[in-house]
């Protein structure tokens, strides 16, 4: 069966109650929970069409499929309003050890196959682990809870929300999020197909349904774990065997070698069972709704369009990279990242960093710029106020962590001022470079100082990045009124990022680049601003990207590496795949060798690897940028049409 229908008219089937252990019928929500999702976001169903091409495309091109193994961390948020919703970590041990068996076709019950579909039957690539490693490196079961006030919840997504009685989501490009809970409407279960939200990507069961063929739930007959790989069967690209088209026989789930059947099949069918002239429904296939009993296969097809997420350019591609299943070593001592100073006076300062998994303690080590040693002294925490400060005086600090094991790596140097007694007599040794042509040089992974005395007065600072250490972090600290900054290429008119939190709030531009050379920086006052304080300020350069800082800083462009096209020269058809390292809005451009605009869409990015797809077979032929927008910085690569 070829065509697959996006867009679907779904009856919502509601019953006033039922019993926990005994349910009449299966009962999926995904369907449901899609439309309210298109509802939502109009660009949803082109997604999902692309994802759909994608995947389509990448099974004719490798049709002996691709053979790794790809392990999925799953979470599990278990959210109970009474303690029998409150299941226990083996409970999700065992629903997780039930989808290892049905996804590797290693489940005793597929012996149960008839003939006919015996040759169809097949493993996928995916398999899961309980996380052992949360997004911030700790180290987890994989289970979380919430002891919530809200009865039942629906397809409406409340579950996956602190903020609506449930709990919010792990990142889902490295983690598949599962909720439990009690679910209303006789509901077992709900998924979100790829290419949705990332902030509810996952899946959803009733808290009964949970277990295994072995350790069963007790939402009998649907208490064996297929609900689970029906619903995970959803987030990993398939849909219901029979099209959702009601009994037309015109519906499909887009895969070839699953019999077209009239409508969906409950209970446990004798072989034959056919519809639509077919020599029987492939009732068996957990993407019907029979029960758990009797469900025990994937097809080939189904196998090939669920692998293809997780290859390079699919959906779910950055599953392959995650660590959540990689435990964390037990007393490993990190080192101190993100080290920043506030409440800075004349004579007191307050140090703090990222907090490190395992420490116990810190080391914590200041001086004055340039002098013989250090001071010494400890935190319990991950700050440290410092008392004694001489006035108008820099000083430079790092940070220690101390863990059972011992002691981590010391961590690079951060640098801070101290105002000036009396309010003045802070020195500024660049003036006068008050224009991006008087642009003075500083060093690169030190703080300087810069003092901006008039309400029209500008700062322009240079720096060269090297080969070894291209990305580059701007920083601009220790701020007595609102001041801003700005990152530019050695032009000084092409910007690259742009810092401006109100007030005194430092600043932070990340530019991961791989281009060498020479960039220019301006600090200027915020609403006519000025003072007799200093601010400083800091050019970082490193050979690896600078990450997301703690205090919601984020990067605001993509690595320049990271986004490529292909097939490059195309006749039609273009795959760009790009990094966002935040979930946005992005515009995507298209532009001729004259710089006209001839294409443009609005797009919705994921934190994580994302990918477009696009038939650009109206574009004559010749050479193309096609940009990828968050509206502070784009990112450009060229490709050419040749037909």
């Amino acid at each position: 069966m070829k065509k697959i229908f996006l867009s679907l008219v779904v009856l919502a089937v509601s019953f006033t109650g039922f019993a926990q252990n005994s349910i009449p019928h299966r009962i999926c929500g995904t369907m449901e929970n899609l439309e309210m999702l298109k509802q939502q976001d109009p660009t949803l169903e082109a997604r999902m069409q692309q994802i759909q091409n994608f995947t389509n495309d990448y099974i004719a091109a490798h049709p002996n499929g691709d053979r790794a193994i790809i392990t999925i961390p799953v979470v599990f948020h278990v959210v109970y309003n009474t303690s029998s919703q409150n299941i226990s970590d083996a409970q999700c041990q065992y629903q997780i050890d039930q989808l290892n068996l049905d996804f590797a076709l290693l489940n005793p019950d597929a012996a149960g196959t008839p003939a006919i579909f015996s040759g169809l039957k097949s493993a996928t690539n995916l398999r899961f682990c309980l996380a052992v490693r949360d997004p911030n490196g700790n180290a987890t079961t994989g289970v979380e809870r919430r002891n919530t006030t809200t009865t039942a919840f629906s397809t409406n997504d409340n579950i996956k929300h602190t903020s609506t009685g449930g709990m919010d989501a792990w990142s889902s490009s490295s983690y598949l999020n599962i909720w439990t809970g009690n679910l209303s409407g006789g509901v077992l279960g709900y998924a979100q197909f790829p290419g949705g939200p990332a902030a509810t990507d996952g899946v959803v069961f009733l808290y009964s349904s949970i277990g295994s063929v072995t350790h069963p739930g007790t939402a009998a007959p649907y208490n064996l774990g297929r609900t689970a790989t029906h619903e995970i069967g959803h987030w990993a690209g398939l849909y219901h065997i029979w099209g959702d088209d009601g009994t037309s026989c015109s519906g499909s789930d887009g895969i070839a070698d699953t019999p077209n059947q009239a409508d969906e099949n409950y209970g446990c069918p004798a072989y034959p069972n056919p519809s639509c002239s077919n020599t029987s429904d492939m009732y068996m296939n957990y993407m019907d709704y029979t029960d758990d009993a009797c469900m025990y296969m994937f097809s080939a097809g189904q196998a090939a369009v669920s692998n293809a997420l997780f290859v390079s350019g699919g959906s779910r591609f950055s599953m392959a990279s995650s660590q959540g299943c990689v435990p964390v070593v037990v007393g490993a001592c990190g080192t101190p990242v993100s080290l920043s100073t506030s409440g800075i006076t004349t004579t007191t300062a307050t140090l703090s960093w990222a907090a490190v998994a395992n420490a116990t303690s810190y080391n914590v080590q200041y001086r004055v710029v340039g002098a013989a040693s250090y001071t010494q002294t400890t935190s319990t925490s991950a700050s440290k106020s410092l008392t004694g400060l001489v006035a108008g005086t820099n000083y430079e600090w790092n940070a220690q962590a101390v863990c059972a094991s011992g002691s981590g790596t010391v961590s690079s140097n951060a640098t801070f001022t101290t105002q000036t007694s009396g309010g003045g007599g802070c020195t500024d040794i660049y003036e006068s470079n008050n224009s991006q042509s008087t642009a003075k040089l500083i060093p690169v992974n030190t703080g300087v100082t810069g003092l901006i005395p008039t309400s029209s007065d500008i700062d322009w600072f240079y720096f060269n990045n090297t080969t070894a250490a291209s990305k580059i972090k701007i920083t601009l600290t220790n701020l007595p009124f609102d001041y801003d900054v700005k990152l530019y290429k050695s032009n000084g008119t092409t910007l690259l990022g742009t810092g401006q939190n109100g007030g005194t709030t430092s600043e932070t531009i990340i530019y991961n680049t791989t281009t060498v050379g020479t960039y220019k920086i301006k600090v200027y006052p915020y609403s006519g601003s000025s003072a007799t304080l200093c601010y400083t300020l800091t050019a970082s350069i490193s050979g690896t990207n600078f990450r997301t800082m703690q205090d919601g800083t984020v990067e605001i462009n993509p690595s320049e590496t990271s986004i490529t096209v292909y097939p490059n020269p195309t006749s039609n058809k273009l795959t760009v795949n790009y990094n966002s390292l935040a979930n946005e809005a992005v515009m995507i451009n298209v532009y001729d060798i004259l710089g006209r605009r001839v294409y443009t869409e609005n797009n919705t990015a994921n934190e994580g690897p994302n990918t477009y797809y696009q038939d650009f077979s109206n574009l004559d032929n010749g050479a193309y940028l096609i940009e990828i927008s968050n509206g502070s910085v784009s990112t450009v690569k060229r490709f050419m049409m040749e037909k």
